[in-house]
């Protein structure tokens, strides 16, 4: 009786497992965008956390102030990443029910 029972949740957890596995390559090809400083900066990075691109407008190029201009690039690729993996574990989030499997994603 337990054999049955332990194959059955064996079966669901290998199916977890290819679901999961789909739901990683497809979150590659899926996006976020961020922006500061009003949009003179755009981060664009990929589900698998990859930065995608950085535009940056001409009027955030001040040779005087170029920290200013680091500062906003960071924030932009900081904000996007974390906005890659909110994506990322709100996904992973509806395929495992809500299960919090620490190393998973």
């Amino acid at each position: 009786m337990m054999g049955g029972n332990m194959n059955k949740m064996m079966k669901q957890v290998q199916k977890m497992q290819q679901d999961m596995m789909k739901l990683q390559e497809e979150l590659k090809g899926r996006t976020v965008e961020s922006t500061a400083g009003g949009g003179v900066v755009k981060v664009v990075a990929s589900g698998n956390n990859e930065i995608i691109s950085i535009e940056i407008k001409p009027e955030a190029i001040d040779p005087e102030d170029v920290e200013m201009l680091q500062d906003l690039v960071l924030a932009a690729v900081n904000e996007a990443l974390k906005k890659a993996q909110e994506m990322v574990s709100r996904e992973m989030g509806k395929l495992t029910g809500g299960l919090n499997i620490p190393g998973l994603f």
